[in-house]
């Protein structure tokens, strides 16, 4: 049995919003003396894109990837209350609880793929990634990708998993193509994807999978959905895995016929 766990921090100060895209994250210090980018439950798409977070960056980073260490960040009732900007005020009152943070990476550039060239197995293992995750958010205008101290780090999971927003036919969407796919900014360098299913299909087993969704806290589950309790929708997560992964042999064709075809 694989055993993970996240730290758990305590925000203590709100240093200023990163205002990007919809889910308002922002920079804060935390009882530890670190910074943290925090994403906040109380955000557009709710604990969803914490989930979403915390699946896609662990299974990253047990692949190996470079990814900023993830932890459980507790907001106290009443932090926003100095805050002056309402709509920043509102924001952290429907997040008290538990949310979740990234360690701030200070001084890190955005990835460019004109400037910051990869090699093909890094570019398909990337690639690989992603179509599991079903990460839509990896583009030319949007990379998620940092450089810093030298090195390539993947940030920003949160629009992945994007059938949890309503788990219409889960199951189906399991076993589908990515379809997105063709939009990746690395898909067209990624020539080695053939290597990099066979070695990460072996590796990133349903127990792996299984100890990175057990560490969901049953406060970013919901019973939503028809889910009868938290564990039954922490298992229709292992279910879609379960799934995915059965079919990743199918869904490596697709990105290699997509890829060579350019559509």
């Amino acid at each position: 049995m694989i055993l993970l766990k996240l730290r758990k921090v305590h925000i203590t100060r709100y240093i200023t919003p990163l205002r990007e895209g919809g889910s308002m994250p922002a920079l804060v210090e935390a009882d530890d003396n670190f910074k943290y980018v925090i994403k906040f439950r109380g955000a557009g798409q709710g604990t969803n894109a914490l989930i979403a977070e915390l699946i896609g960056g662990e299974i990253a980073r047990f692949l190996g990837f470079k990814v900023p260490e993830i932890v459980f960040a507790d907001l106290d009732e009443g932090f926003g209350r100095t805050e002056p900007d309402e709509e920043i005020q509102d924001l952290l009152k429907f997040s008290v609880g538990t949310n979740l943070g990234l360690h701030y990476l200070s001084g890190s550039i955005t990835f460019d793929p004109v400037v910051n060239k990869l090699s093909p197995k890094l570019s398909s293992e990337i690639v690989w990634l992603d179509a599991l995750l079903m990460n839509m958010d990896r583009t030319c205008k949007n990379t998620n990708m940092l450089m810093w101290n030298k090195e390539l780090w993947l940030i920003d999971h949160g629009a992945s998993l994007y059938f949890h927003h309503s788990w219409t036919d889960y199951e189906q969407q399991a076993a589908k193509p990515f379809s997105l796919i063709k939009d990746h900014v690395l898909l067209e360098n990624a020539s080695q994807l053939n290597e990099v299913n066979e070695e990460f299909s072996t590796k990133l087993t349903p127990e792996v999978v299984n100890s990175i969704i057990d560490l969901i806290p049953d406060s970013f589950l919901s019973k939503d959905f028809g889910f009868e309790s938290y564990e039954a929708h922490r298992n229709a997560y292992k279910r879609f895995f379960k799934i995915r992964l059965e079919n990743i042999n199918q869904l490596t064709e697709n990105i290699n016929y997509v890829r060579k075809n350019n559509i």
